[in-house]
Order: structure tokens, then sequence, then C-alpha cells
């Protein structure tokens, strides 16, 4: 096989190939969710301590974790639900200079509540996830600006962006923080807030990435009967000849819940109960909670810790890449669920081993495949929905994610404390695989909008053609009896 041969398949199979070509529009979402995700690993790495040093107590951190969460997770919802009709590039414009400006009153006040509305209205993220609207409008403009076919490579590089962007964050906070508290004069809580006003500018950065965004990334008003192939390859085509001004629609004034149809919220409903039980999981096994398990089993140094955790989110970062491949060969539900159910299962060995190396190898191989699910689920869940409704359902199953994750680290903290930390681990890995085993179960049987419109299409034609059949088969016999009457 030839070089440019290996070249080509690899492109192909990355998907690569495919984000290269995605357009302008799709590279700036991209960078915008690195940057993005750089700056909530750099602030998470440090948040905790950050507010240790200030000299609030152990219960008031987990108290603004958890409101941090549900506060997000409101804001999460109010902006989604009326994202479109706003404008989409508007609404993360707003986002991204509330964060600069959560950023900023970090860095000055040691005030708690003060610190909590900022972290609620600028999108902190404690856990070093995806919270707020970024990531809902983000992958429904995604979905909105390609096409079926490709929308899974795209989307698993924006996890590949997110993953690596965290890594980034964690890795230049840690050597930040430490390289600054060898200077004369400073303090910790001095180097932990300039980590803070290095977020401020990250959120002018993703101000101006989004106002590079051009208008074909809001919204249009989409009609929700099945149209037929042809007739959308042709708007299409005159959409991309038609002048910037022309092609601009009206955007839509009312909630984008209310437009959402029925048909599509009972998919969401079912969808959104299996994504409470995998978030609670997730709640229960959070990064910082996890690296807590780690220092008090084995008694880690922080920079070994450290190493271990940016080490698997470049696995994670890697994963990524190859899910979009499987997702071509065997589909996305089953890409779904056939790499997240073995990460579930190495999630519950991570306390069982006594040794270190082995426990440290369940990490890897569980951060390996655990996100392997997260691109074929966003382009599933952006399939099945009908296109003016992808911003609002996004929002929804975002807002329950978030709200069923924030009542993990409770529990994990109770039983941290009567001595069975490990529970959480075993119990949120059984939660896991009920999870995927119902997502297999309800919906194998599931079909795109897109198959669904493809299908209806070849049904009306094939009736066409019956019909036409069937006319003609008359006709002939008309004709027969008429020349036998001449005759």
């Amino acid at each position: 096989m030839s070089t440019s041969r290996i070249s080509q398949w690899l492109l192909h199979e990355s998907g690569f190939g495919t984000v290269l070509h995605a357009g302008r529009d799709v590279h700036l979402l991209l960078l915008s969710r690195f940057v993005r995700m750089f700056a909530y690993g750099s602030s998470t790495l440090i948040l905790a301590l950050y507010f240790s040093d200030l000299g609030h107590s152990d219960a008031r951190i987990g108290l603004f974790m958890t409101l941090t969460l549900v506060g997000d997770t409101l804001i999460s919802l109010i902006l989604t639900n009326y994202a479109d009709a706003l404008g989409r590039r508007r609404t993360l414009l707003v986002g991204a200079l509330l964060m600069a400006l959560s950023g900023m009153i970090f860095s000055v006040t040691s005030n708690f509540w003060v610190l909590l509305l900022a972290a609620v209205v600028g999108v902190v993220s404690p856990s070093g996830k995806e919270v707020g609207p970024f990531r809902a409008i983000e992958e429904s403009t995604v979905a909105h600006l390609t096409q079926l076919k490709t929308r899974t490579d795209v989307l698993a590089w924006s996890g590949v962006m997110g993953s690596f962007g965290s890594a980034c964050g964690a890795f230049v906070c840690g050597w930040t923080t430490q390289t600054l508290l060898t200077w004369p004069g400073w303090t910790t809580v001095s180097a932990y807030r300039a980590v803070f006003w290095g977020y401020t500018l990250i959120g002018l950065v993703k101000a101006a990435l989004t106002l590079m965004l051009s208008p074909r990334c809001e919204s249009r008003s989409e009609p929700s009967t099945a149209v037929s192939t042809s007739e959308e390859r042709e708007a299409f085509l005159a959409s991309q000849q038609a002048s910037p001004n022309e092609s601009k629609a009206p955007s839509p004034k009312k909630s984008s819940l209310a437009q959402i149809s029925r048909q599509s919220w009972g998919i969401i409903i079912r969808l959104c109960c299996l994504f409470a039980l995998d978030s609670l999981a997730s709640g229960m096994v959070q990064v910082s909670l996890i690296a807590f398990f780690m220092e008090r089993k084995f008694h880690m140094a922080q920079g070994k810790l450290g190493t271990v955790l940016a080490i698997a989110h470049v696995f994670s970062s890697i994963s990524n890449i190859v899910s979009a491949s499987i997702a071509r060969r065997i589909g996305l539900l089953k890409t779904m669920v056939f790499t997240h159910l073995p990460s579930s299962i190495f999630l519950a060995m991570i306390p069982v081993p006594t040794s270190l190396i082995l426990a440290v190898m369940f990490i890897f191989l569980r951060a390996s495949l655990s996100s392997m699910d997260q691109a074929p689920r966003s382009a599933f869940l952006t399939a099945v929905v009908l296109p003016n409704e992808r911003t609002a359902v996004m929002g929804v199953v975002n807002t329950v994610k978030t709200m069923s994750q924030s009542g993990g680290p409770i529990i994990t903290g109770v039983l941290a404390g009567k001595d069975h930390f490990w529970v959480a681990f075993v119990a949120a890995g059984a939660m896991k695989v009920v999870y995927d085993v119902g997502l297999l179960t309800a919906f194998i049987n599931t079909k795109t909008r897109e198959e669904t419109e493809s299908e209806e299409a070849v049904r009306a034609i094939d009736s066409f053609e019956l019909e036409s059949d069937e006319g003609n088969e008359d006709m002939g016999e008309d004709t027969k009896a008429a020349g036998k009457a001449r005759t």
C-alpha cells in the first residue's frame, strides 16, 4: 500500500479529513471548546484548595459545588431554551463575557456568597466537565452545519479538543502555581488568584472567537414534515448560492421548548431517564473524588496524581477519535453501548486492587473507553429529533444530566465518611451497566429522522410508480376494448 493511500485511509478513519473540510465555523467551534475546557481544567484543579485557603470549611466547599451545579443547570436551561430566538452567537457571546466576569470576581474577593453567585452566573465548572449552555448550543450548531454521515466525526473531534483542553489546563495550572509559590511575596491565595485572572483572559478569547462565527450558525425555521431527498438537495444548493441576506430566515420568537413535537418528547423522556441514572453514577466518581480516593488509599503525591490524571485525559482524547470509525461500522447506538459497558466494569474494579499499579491500570482502561460514547450519543440525539428542536433538546438533556450529577458527591461523601468509599465505585459501575443495557433495549429499533424520511420518500416513490403501473394497465385494457368495439 502506497504512502498516499495510507495517509488517506488514516484521514478517513480518524475523521480528521472530515474536520479539515468541515468549514471555518466548525473550526472556530472546536477551537472555542478547547479554550473553554482549558479554563475549566485549570480552575477545577485549584477550586477546592482556593476555598480552603480562604478559610471556608469543608462543609461549605461541598455546599458550594452542589449549589454551583444546580445554578449552572438552571442558567443552562434558560439560555438554551431561548438561544435560537435570541441568536446562538449572541447567547454564546453573553456566556463568554459572563465567564470572564466570574474569573475577575474570583480574583478579587473572598466572600462565599459573592463567589457562589459569580460561579453560577459565569458558569464555573466544579467537576472540570461541561456545564452551562455552551456545549448544547455548540453541538446543535455543529449538527446544523454538518450532514449525518460526517456529524459523528466532527463531534468526536469536539470531544478530543475538550479532553485535550482539560489536560492542558490542569498541567499548566499545576506548574504555574508551583512556580509562582517560589517567587518572593507570593502566597497560595495570590497564586490561585493569578490563575483566575487567566480564566478571565480565556473568557475574553472565547468571546473573540464567537464574534468570528458567521450567520450560517444561526437556526433556520424548518418544517416538521418529511420532504424528499431531491427537495432537500435543491434547497441546500439554493441556500449555498443565495446571498447571506437572502438566506437568512426570521428567528423564532417563542421558547424553543414549545416547538418540540410530541413524538420527540417521547424519545427525550426515555433518554433523560437513562441519562439521569448514568449522570448520577458519574457524579459519585468525579475526577476530584477519584483523586481523593487514590490519595487516601495509596498516599500518592500530588505530582504523581496529577500526572496519572493527565495521562487519563490523553487516553480519553485518543478514544474519541476511534469512536467515529467504530460508529461508521456498527452504528451510533451499538457504539455507545459496546464501548461504555466495559468502561463501567473497569470503574467498579478501581477500588479492588491493593496494588497502586493495578488501580492506575484500571483508571487508564476506563479512561480509554468512557468517552467513546460521547460523540455517537450527541450524534444520535441530534438525529432522532427535528432540526429546529435540537438546541432546546440538548439543553433539556444537559439540564437533566447536570441535576442528576449534582446528587452524586453527597452520596459519595456519606459513604466515605463511613469508611465505605469503595462502595461508591462499585455502585456507580453497576448503575452504568444498567444504563447501558437499558439504552440498548429501549432504542435498538429507533431510527433517525434522516432514515425515517428516506424510507417515507422511497415508499412514496414506490406508491407513485405502482399507481402509474395500474393506470397504464387500465389504459391498455380500455384501448383493447375500444379496438374490439370498432372491429
